[in-house]
């Protein structure tokens, strides 16, 4: 029976296999012509929901397996999982029809904007409404910020001024130096979290001990978790590059915000740890909240950046990263904010307003910038 039992809490599993197997049957024909508007939204609100699901499933049994393995691992494998899915769908939009120069730029900017405005803003708002103040370890978000700052501008503006390539790219060297560097920081960064200064990421100073995370995940195995992990991303190659093609049609047929190609791309990945954040912030746990706003953040970046580098260097793309003004103006606004924000332990809902304020203003600009 406790067989039976996993088995109907995974019945997400069977949905995506299936849509996987339909679209590996049928998928050419179905995207071959998307001129109809109801088939055209049809296929994408489909794809879109099997991908979020599965994402969720993901993140859901990376901490199951996080919980169990306890520090560093645990850390590593959350990051890995939630950063193979984000390589995954950028590398398969970028070799997707047209492709997409500046797809990495946006998708990366996108998470820095869902993340520390939205996220972050939801964050303290649904807390601040429940708890009226709360509380986390300064250290640790400060930590975090120290390696995010200066890696976004360097990634996102420096592009835009260097003169090495014309436009806002990169040449080989500085591109090979970029790549090493985020690998480099963010390896440095995972040695203060998981090794030398793990207790300035929990709240009350003390580091987490891996046996007292079992008993937080009383369901399921090291083994059971890894494998339905596996399991959950395996279909996510298939359906990645179908979810591509509406993307890409969206992009460069009906004549949608290039932009929305990366904020589509960085919402399917982070919706599941946003609901994670928000819910970890209603019951009182906003250390946790701030830990997978600012890990994903600097995951996204750290990660992604030499990635997609590597992938602009072995077929050949180029790939921009320097943003457009407007980007830069809500950028800096936003790594601005985010420092005042973490400047004090205590936060309330005023700083999520003001962070929910910065996320409207960017969904606006996509459309009207």
């Amino acid at each position: 029976m406790p067989a039976l039992t996993a088995l109907k809490r995974e019945w997400t599993l069977a949905v995506v296999y299936a849509t996987a197997l339909l679209f590996f049957v049928f998928g050419k024909d179905w995207l071959a012509d998307l001129s109809n508007t109801t088939w055209f939204l049809l296929m994408f609100v489909w794809l879109f929901c099997v991908i979020v699901a599965s994402a969720g499933a993901i993140v859901r049994h990376a901490e199951g397996l996080a919980e169990l393995v306890g520090e560093p691992f645990g850390t590593l494998i959350l990051t890995l999982s939630v950063i193979a899915i984000e390589v995954l769908m950028i590398s398969a939009v970028m070799l997707t029809g047209k492709g997409s120069p500046v797809l990495a730029r946006d998708t990366m900017f996108a998470v820095v904007m869902i993340v520390l405005n939205g996220m972050v803003g939801l964050c303290l708002l649904v807390g601040g409404l429940r708890h009226h103040e709360q509380t986390y370890n300064l250290q640790g978000a400060v930590s975090y910020l120290a390696v995010i700052i200066p890696l976004a501008v360097i990634s996102l503006v420096l592009p835009n001024f260097t003169q090495a390539t014309a436009g806002p790219t990169l040449s080989t060297a500085q591109a090979i130096f970029l790549g090493v560097a985020s690998l480099v920081m963010y390896g440095v960064f995972l040695g203060i979290q998981t090794a030398r200064h793990r207790d300035y990421f929990v709240h009350d100073g003390r580091p987490l001990d891996a046996g007292a995370a079992v008993s937080a995940s009383p369901n399921g195995s090291r083994a059971g978790h890894a494998c339905l992990l596996l399991a959950y991303l395996v279909p996510l190659v298939l359906l990645a590059k179908q979810i591509a093609i509406p993307i890409d049609y969206a992009i460069h047929v009906v004549g949608a915000p290039v932009a929305l190609s990366g904020f589509l791309v960085a919402s399917l990945v982070l919706l599941p740890e946003v609901v994670a954040a928000a819910r970890a912030a209603a019951g009182n746990q906003l250390q946790r909240s701030v830990n997978i706003a600012l890990g994903s953040v600097l995951a996204s970046i750290s990660l992604t950046i030499p990635a997609v580098l590597a992938i602009g260097a072995w077929t050949g793309n180029t790939i921009v990263l320097g943003l457009d003004a407007v980007s830069m103006v809500m950028l800096v606004l936003t790594l601005a904010v985010s420092v005042l924000t973490f400047a004090s332990t205590r936060t309330n809902v005023l700083l999520g307003v003001v962070h929910l304020l910065l996320f409207v203003t960017y969904l606006l600009l996509i459309f009207e910038s």
